[in-house]
């Protein structure tokens, strides 16, 4: 295994301090990581997706085609954030959205059968699971709420404050569809708040 893959996994397992050492070397067995080249896929549409994934290096864009073929992003996944449709990935049912990498992408990858199989042996995994599900209820309800309490230029606003650094990495034309806005809308607020 390369030595960056190595620390990768060991930084990864440091998110774990309280797994007894006989977890820690299972949780550590079940462990896989992945290199993924731009324009590649973790899962596509109506595919069940069978491993969850924890970016190491790279960013991922989650986004669905609607009824008019039109592609609406509906979320970015960078360094040390889970790449995943939770819901559909705790069903095993197929996705309804494509999850595609936007750069080079380290992921490591953990099958649901072993998730699966660390809930039933250790408590300490349901934990993990727990946690996981929180941050993702939150992402989606914050999303949710940023469309009906928010203005465009307070979404965009938002955007910036949530992901410094994130703004050089992606596209207007991601960036926009993302935020519910035209492109031209998104060039306007950004050239009003510029002036100010």
């Amino acid at each position: 295994m390369e030595k960056s893959h190595q620390q990768y996994l060991e930084a990864y397992l440091q998110l774990f301090a309280y797994l007894s050492s006989e977890e820690r070397t299972l949780f550590r067995s079940q462990l896989s990581i992945k290199e993924y080249t731009k324009k590649n896929f973790f899962f596509k549409s109506g595919e069940i997706q069978k491993k969850m994934g924890f970016v190491c290096k790279g960013l991922l864009r989650r986004y669905y085609i609607n009824e008019k073929g039109k592609t609406i992003t509906t979320g970015f996944v960078k360094e040390n954030e889970y790449t995943t449709d939770y819901p559909a990935f705790i069903q095993q049912r197929p996705s309804k959205y494509y999850m595609e990498c936007l750069e080079p992408c380290t992921i490591i990858e953990l099958a649901y059968d072993d998730i699966q199989e660390g809930y039933t042996n250790f408590k300490s995994h349901e934990r993990y699971g727990r946690l996981i599900a929180e941050k993702v209820l939150t992402i989606q309800t914050d999303r949710v709420e940023s469309f009906l309490f928010d203005t465009a230029e307070q979404r965009y606003l938002n955007f910036i404050k949530d992901n410094p650094g994130l703004i050089n990495r992606i596209s207007l034309t991601h960036l926009s569809s993302f935020l519910g806005i035209e492109r031209q809308s998104l060039s306007r607020i950004r050239s009003k708040i510029a002036k100010k």
